[in-house]
């Protein structure tokens, strides 16, 4: 779906940093929101979690940046880092041309499957995403 003009895939799970989680098995693949990217311009360097890493809910796991910003990465879930994307972290502008395909970030192998429940999906994901643009436009 589309927000305001910002992609808002139905299928995805959404952190409140602006990060999704597509779920397969137990096994998450985490990326940047359309939303993240158009606001913070292009992304032209990451430093992503190393594999093997764990992590808790919510944790900084490494940095974004662009020519204006410096931004934090976090751990939608908790869990052990499984595989980084070299791709995005050579060319580190896919996580803008295509954020919830190619420019995904890392994928982790989540440990408790239950904080789900803390992130935005399906209406709330619609509502979070409405408030987010109102913040935006103040």
């Amino acid at each position: 779906m589309e927000v305001g003009g910002y992609l808002l895939p139905e299928d995805l799970w959404y952190h409140k940093e602006h990060f999704w989680v597509r779920m397969e098995g137990d096994v998450a693949t985490v990326g940047v929101t359309d939303f993240f990217q158009k606001l913070a311009g292009e992304i032209s360097y990451l430093e992503l979690p190393s594999e093997g890493d764990e992590y808790s809910q919510d944790d900084v796991v490494g940095t974004v940046e662009t020519g204006k910003w410096v931004g934090k990465i976090y751990s939608p879930l908790s869990g052990t880092i499984l595989e980084v994307n070299s791709q995005v972290v050579d060319t580190p502008s896919l996580a803008n041309l295509d954020p919830y395909g190619e420019g995904w970030l890392f994928k982790l192998k989540a440990s408790d499957p239950s904080e789900l429940d803390n992130l935005f999906k399906g209406e709330a994901a619609l509502k979070w995403m409405e408030e987010e643009i109102r913040k935006k436009a103040k």
